[in-house]
């Protein structure tokens, strides 16, 4: 795994089993074109002769019943999809080091490719997940009520369900994390919102009012706190059904094919293993009539082809292909497919018009043996720039099909073909592509602009709820099927062979003509001698030269003021090296870097996300460096570093002045750790590295001879081992939201507090996202609790910071959340972390 941040480079090797039962074990860089066998594409024959839609509403990624998503779409052959109103931006990451928007990216590609094992459909609101909230009011605060809800009613507008399901309940506020009961809560309001036409009329412009049909709660025992009091409950207003059912032509369970979806929320360690059998779904109607409990969630529900005015003679044809499907000869049914088309294209109902003519255009294709691809001989271009784009089309089958001409679009460049394409017989081509000079950018659509805490901010409506950015460069092929025109659409990708994994795509991307990055997103100064940076220029197009300037805030000396560069080859580098010298006293200010080519200012900076079992993603974003400088004391100077599920500690221990030693504890021994000052745990260490079960004996004799050791939080489920300390410290689900919660000194005279930096409340401003989590809430009285917090209208949680002197040391175990703090530099963070590596010295 390579991962580009801020000019920051990380190497990591991950191992890559992506087994999914339509897909051969690749790696996968970008989504590789399906290739549909005859089991497939009858399975889509069932989906086109039904026209139902579900709508599954939930907060997160990871939130989804996936049992429920893969039953409607594979037994009941419904239109699903889920709506997470965030991307699960201020979870934790257990793949690697990134946190927020980049891990948002990540939480969004895993969400697509469960989608895709399940066959749902995916939409997101703009609400940012801000991270744990603990009820509903200071969720909609920080979020924009009335602009997410304008989302959720954007989204029923657009997808028109006939049905939607809460994963959550409307009706407990306070009972669960405040972001899954406000989704439940817009869900329920907006339900009949979509349908009022005085409800942001904005969106009437592209999208009708729409009235959907039924709206549930998925409710379990769980719900309920266990199985007899779910026993007790009022049932008459549910709807029960079993979701276990066997599709042979997958040869997979529903519930086997949800637990290969569900697994696909890796960041999370959501891995799960398939099950047999029965498993039964509870929904609680909370709107519209009650269905019949045995014709199930559609019932009173039009979903034939007759729903639709002049519908039902497409209906009687294609119920015929369907019954008469030759799965040796897929061809056999093109005549009618065809003839099922041209009627699709008069239909009235715009909405249902254009569902189904994607949906039959896309087995046309697969019936007739078609494959058409477009593949960029390069895998970036910047704008303006002109690149060769192979073209390839051929059929497998006798049905007649002439290739009329073939697109690229932005700018048009057409080829006229008009050929027959022959049974099996390759047709290839190359095609200049110019790139227009004003193409965006590949990047998240909604990491474009400046955002809030709460919201992202996108302001083309018809990009709100898109799962990502539309891809804006494609091949248009214009073919005759059977005397038919049909066109099909295909990205313009990259793919390359891996002398591995074969055949591998990735993204065509367009990128900056430079990218600008840093050896770290932060610079911190604890003292007033200047530091030297380097800024490295990579050139993504060749000749390239100019000047690079920085400018700060004011206080900030920047030597020398500008410096030129030239840069002869396509991915060549030019490093240049700026003296930095801090202001007296606590000081933060921005870096920004400039490159000025000719008559363009560029200040852009490329991360590269890179994961074996998801496509790579790139963020194009400013390139920035946050120089702060502190007030700050240490003592002692070695510290080994046992990483957890990643974080960017060590290099933020680094960078104010410790050596940091990443060590493996399979090398742990007593000896070995002499040497250092301090052991520092990473976050959830305990929760994901088996090996530290077999080390404590050797940890514990290290504190106890007059080492310090410092443990990160983790989770009071799936510990490898229950002995984390030297005394009983029980884990609980304490936590403190509030990154603006007041902070009190239990212990004031103790060293963590006083020495060698004198902490104040002051230290406590400027924290983001939270103060903490998982503290525990009792343990052994050799602890001596030092902070004390919580959120409002809450009692005090006095676990977050406990230390106990062992034998000649101490162990100090901390649920505060170090590893958010230290990425945007508060200074308090790391002038506490600082005083707890001290002590003792």
């Amino acid at each position: 795994m390579k991962v580009f941040i801020f000019g920051k480079t990380q190497h990591s090797m991950r191992k890559l089993i992506f087994a999914v039962f339509f897909l051969s074990i690749s790696i996968l860089k970008a989504q590789a074109p399906e290739k549909w066998s005859s089991s497939d594409i009858y399975q889509h024959l069932e989906k086109l002769n039904f026209l139902g839609s579900v709508l599954y509403v939930g907060a997160h990624p990871d939130d989804e019943n996936t049992r429920l998503i893969s039953w409607f779409s594979n037994a009941k052959h419904a239109r699903t999809a889920y709506l997470s109103l965030t991307r699960g931006d201020g979870g934790q990451n257990l793949v690697g080091p990134e946190l927020r928007e980049k891990l948002g990216m990540i939480r969004t590609q895993e969400l697509l490719a469960a989608r895709r094992i399940d066959d749902g459909q995916q939409f997101f609101t703009r609400a940012n997940d801000f991270g744990y909230s603990k009820n509903p009011s200071e969720t909609l605060e920080i979020w924009n009520e009335k602009e997410v809800l304008s989302d959720v009613v954007w989204i029923i507008r657009k997808f028109q369900p006939d049905v939607i399901i809460n994963r959550f309940d409307h009706r407990t506020p306070g009972s669960t994390h405040g972001h899954h009961t406000s989704s439940a809560m817009l869900s329920f309001e907006a339900f009949d919102l979509a349908n009022d036409k005085n409800a942001y009329p904005e969106q009437l412009k592209y999208v009708s009012t729409y009235q959907p049909k039924r709206l549930f709660f998925n409710t379990s025992p769980w719900f309920y706190g266990g199985d007899e009091a779910f026993e007790k409950a009022d049932k008459s207003k549910f709807v029960s059904f079993d979701t276990g059912t066997y599709f042979p032509l997958k040869g997979l369970s529903n519930p086997e094919i949800a637990s290969l979806s569900r697994s696909q929320h890796r960041s999370q360690g959501f891995g799960s293993t398939g099950s047999r059998g029965k498993e039964t779904e509870y929904l609680e109607l909370l709107k519209g009539d009650m269905p019949s409990k045995d014709a199930g969630v559609f019932s009173g529900i039009n979903t034939t082809w007759s729903r639709v005015k002049g519908g039902e003679p497409i209906g009687d044809i294609l119920k015929n292909v369907q019954q008469n499907f030759d799965f040796e000869h897929p061809d056999k049914s093109l005549p009618k497919l065809i003839e099922a088309y041209k009627m699709i294209q008069n239909l009235e109902n715009e909405h249902w018009k254009k569902i189904k003519t994607e949906e039959i255009r896309d087995i046309i294709y697969a019936c007739s043996g078609l494959y058409l691809e477009a593949v960029a001989q390069v895998p970036s271009v910047t704008p303006g720039e002109q690149i060769q784009v192979n073209l390839e089309a051929i059929k497998r089958s006798p049905v007649e099909i002439k290739f009329n001409t073939v697109d690229l679009t932005p700018n048009n460049s057409s080829q006229q073909v008009n050929k027959e394409l022959l049974n099996n017989e390759d047709w290839n081509s190359t095609m200049t592509f110019s790139i227009p000079q004003q193409l965006d950018y590949t990047t998240p659509y909604w990491l474009q602009e400046k955002g809030s805490v709460g919201m992202y901010t996108v302001k083309d409506q018809e990009l709100r709820g898109l799962p990502e950015t539309p891809l804006n460069t494609k091949a248009t092929f214009d073919l005759s099927i059977a005397g038919k025109k049909i066109s099909f659409e295909k990205p313009v990708v990259y793919k390359y062979n891996d002398n591995v994994y074969g055949e591998t795509y990735k993204n065509f991307e367009i990128i900056p003509p430079v990218n600008i990055s840093f050896d770290n997103e932060v610079l911190i100064f604890n003292n007033e001698e200047p530091k030297e940076i380097n800024i490295t220029i990579t050139a993504y197009k060749a000749g390239i030269e100019g000047e690079l300037s920085l400018k700060a805030g004011e206080g900030w000396k920047i030597e020398p003021i500008k410096t030129s560069f030239s840069i002869a080859q396509k991915g060549g580098t030019s490093n240049s090296k700026f003296q930095i010298t801090p202001p007296q006293g606590q000081s933060e200010a921005v870096l920004i870097p400039q490159a000025k080519i000719g008559d363009q200012v560029y200040d852009s900076n490329l991360t590269e996300i890179s994961y074996g079992y998801i496509p790579d993603q790139n963020l194009v974003v400013p390139a920035r460096m946050k120089l702060v400088k502190l007030n700050i004391s240490k003592k002692g100077n070695n510290i080994a570093y046992i990483e957890g599920a990643g974080d960017v500690v060590p290099e933020s221990l680094e960078q104010i002045g410790y050596d940091v030693t990443i060590i493996n504890p399979v090398a742990i021994s007593e000896n070995y750790l002499k040497k250092f000052d301090a052991v520092v745990v990473g976050i959830r260490a305990y929760n994901t590295v088996d090996e530290l079960k077999f080390h404590q004996k050797e940890l514990f004799n290290y504190v106890k001879e007059g080492g310090t050791m410092i443990v990160q939080y983790n989770t009071n489920r799936g510990l490898v081992t229950d002995d984390i300390a030297p005394f009983d410290l029980n884990l609980s689900r304490d936590r403190v939201t509030e990154e603006d919660a007041e902070v009190s000194f239990l212990s004031p005279d103790h060293p963590i507090l006083n020495s060698p930096n004198k902490l104040t409340k002051a230290d406590f401003d400027g924290w983001v996202q939270e103060r903490g989590l998982y503290f525990p809430d009792s343990w052994n009285k050799n602890f001596t609790p030092v902070l004390s917090m919580h959120d409002k209208n809450e009692s005090p949680k006095n676990g977050s910071l406990l230390v106990a002197k062992y034998g000649e040391g101490y162990y100090i175990y901390t649920g505060i959340s170090f590893f958010r703090q230290f990425p945007e530099a508060v200074p308090g963070a790391y002038r506490l972390f600082a005083n707890l590596i001290s002590i003792g010295k």
